[in-house]
C-alpha cells in the first residue's frame, strides 16, 4: 500500500495522481478464513484491524451485504465523547476516545477528528443534580470533564439562549477532549489498513445460512457461496436479531430507527458540540458548514431507514429555541439509520450459546464514538476466547443473571 505523505502527494501532483491504488482491494471469498468478521461497519472493520494489529491474525474475512461503511456507520452524527456514569462504561469509551486521538496516524489516513469539547446542557433541576453526579463519577474515573454555570456556557457558545422559556439553561456538563470526526473516513480508513494487513474485504455478500456441527460453528452460507470458519463474529447494528435467529439463539434486544438531519452549510457559528438532553437534540457543525443535527430514536420497532417526522419536528422546534439564530435555516436532508436497543441501553459484546460464534451488537444510539474500544475489545475477545477487562461487563449473561449497567438514565440521551 502507498502511503500517505507530504512527499507522495507532492510526486503525484507531477503525476497528474495516476499514481494511487485503490484504498482497499475488493477480494472474492476463498473457502476457508481462520476468522469471519460479518458486518462491514466500523465495528466489524476495528475488530478486523486490531486482530491484524495486536495479535498477528491475518487470515480473516470481513463480509458486508451491503457496501463498506454504507450502514449506521455512514448514518450517525459523529460525536465522540466519554462523559458516562457506570464505570464499565466508562472504561470501553474513554480507550475508544483515547484511540480516536492517534487513529489517523495509525491508520495513516485522516479522520478529521476533532476534540472541540462537548457540551451537555442541564435544562431541568433533576438534570443538573445528575450532571454533578457524573461529573464526580468522571473525575474517580480519570475522565476530564467539569460542570460549567449558565455564564460559562454563554461564553463557550454565544449563540445560545440560556434564558428559554421552556428549556432554560441551568448549567453544563463540559468535556474538553471530546469532540468528532468524520464518519466515512473512520470506516475507509479501518478498510484501507485491513487490505493492507492481507485482510479480505468482500462486499455485496450477504449472509443466508450459519453452518454448525454439534452446537460448535464451521461456516457461513452466503449469497457468494459456503465459507468455512474457525471463529465467526456478527457486528451488525440494526439486524443482530436477524442473524441470531440464523444461529438458533435469541438476543434481548428490538431494533428501532434513529434519525438526524443537516442544514444547508453556513459560516462558522457555533465550534463544540452541544447537546440539549431533556429534548434528546445535539447540534454541531460539520466541516462543510452544515449544521448537524441528531434526534431521538422512534417509539416502536421498525427497520425503515427515514423514521417518524415527528421526532425531528420536536426536536428542531426546542433546538430553535435554544439557538434562535438557527430557525431561519432550511434543511437540507434527514435520514435514519437501524440501531439495536438492549433493556439496559449498553452493548453486548459476548460469546454466544454456539461454540467459536462470537457478537457485539446493542450499542443504541451510542455506537460511533465507541468503534476503536469496540474493535479493540472484541478483538481481544475472539483471539483469547473469552471477555477481557473491557468486555467482560458487556456479557449477554448480564441479562440472566441480573447485572444490568442502566445507562440509559444515567447518560441522559438512552445511551
Amino acid at each position: 500500500m502507498k502511503r500517505y505523505s507530504f512527499s507522495s502527494i507532492f510526486t503525484e501532483a507531477f503525476r497528474d495522481n495516476l499514481g494511487w491504488e485503490k484504498a482497499w482491494t475488493k477480494r472474492q471469498p476463498k473457502k476457508e478464513y481462520q476468522i469471519i468478521i460479518v458486518g462491514g461497519g466500523g465495528h466489524g472493520l476495528a475488530t478486523a484491524y486490531y486482530l491484524a494489529k495486536n495479535y498477528n491474525i491475518t487470515d480473516i474475512a470481513v463480509i458486508e451485504k451491503g457496501w463498506i461503511g454504507g450502514g449506521n456507520t455512514g448514518r450517525n452524527t459523529t460525536i465522540i465523547r466519554s462523559n458516562y456514569l457506570q464505570e464499565s462504561s466508562i472504561g470501553i469509551y474513554e480507550k475508544s476516545r483515547c484511540l480516536y486521538e492517534t487513529l489517523s496516524q495509525d491508520l495513516n489516513y485522516n479522520v478529521m477528528f476533532s476534540p472541540r469539547g462537548v457540551l451537555m446542557l442541564c435544562q431541568t433541576e433533576h438534570e443538573l443534580r445528575a450532571m454533578k453526579r457524573t461529573s464526580h463519577a468522571n473525575r474517580i474515573n480519570g475522565v476530564d470533564t467539569k460542570m460549567v454555570t449558565p455564564e460559562e456556557v454563554k461564553e463557550i457558545v454565544p449563540i445560545i439562549n440560556i434564558d428559554g422559556p421552556r428549556f432554560p439553561v441551568l448549567g453544563a456538563l463540559w468535556q474538553p477532549r471530546g469532540g468528532t470526526a468524520r464518519h466515512d473516513a473512520v470506516a475507509w480508513g479501518y478498510a484501507r489498513k485491513c487490505s493492507d494487513y492481507g485482510i479480505d474485504i468482500i462486499e455485496q455478500c450477504e449472509v443466508i445460512g450459519v453452518k454448525k456441527k454439534r452446537d460448535k460453528i464451521v461456516g457461513m452460507e452466503t449469497t457468494k457461496g459456503h465459507i468455512k470458519a474457525k471463529k465467526v463474529c456478527f457486528v451488525v447494528a440494526g439486524h443482530s436479531s436477524v442473524l441470531a435467529d440464523l444461529a438458533g439463539f435469541r438476543l434481548p434486544i428490538e431494533s428501532v430507527a434513529l434519525q438526524a438531519l443537516v442544514s444547508e452549510p453556513i459560516k462558522p457559528i457555533i465550534d463544540c458540540v452541544v447537546m440539549a438532553n431533556t429534548v434528546h437534540g445535539y447540534l454541531s457543525q460539520s466541516d462543510k458548514g452544515e449544521l448537524v443535527i441528531g434526534g431521538g430514536a422512534d417509539g416502536y420497532n421498525n427497520y425503515s431507514q427515514r423514521g417518524s417526522f415527528l421526532h425531528i419536528e420536536e426536536t428542531v422546534r426546542a433546538l430553535v429555541e435554544t439557538f434562535p439564530v438557527i430557525s431561519r435555516l432550511r434543511q437540507l436532508r434527514q435520514w435514519g439509520g437501524i440501531v439495536d436497543m438492549t433493556g439496559d441501553r449498553s452493548p453486548i459484546i459476548s460469546k454466544t450459546p454456539v461454540d467459536g460464534l462470537y457478537i457485539n451488537c446493542g450499542w443504541g444510539t451510542g455506537g460511533f464514538k465507541a468503534i476503536p474500544g469496540s474493535g479493540w475489545a472484541t478483538a481481544e475477545m475472539i483471539y483469547n476466547e473469552k471477555p477481557g477487562k473491557l468486555a467482560s461487563p458487556f456479557s449477554i449473561d448480564r441479562f440472566l443473571e441480573g447485572r444490568l449497567i442502566d445507562e440509559s438514565a444515567a447518560a441522559a440521551v438512552a445511551h
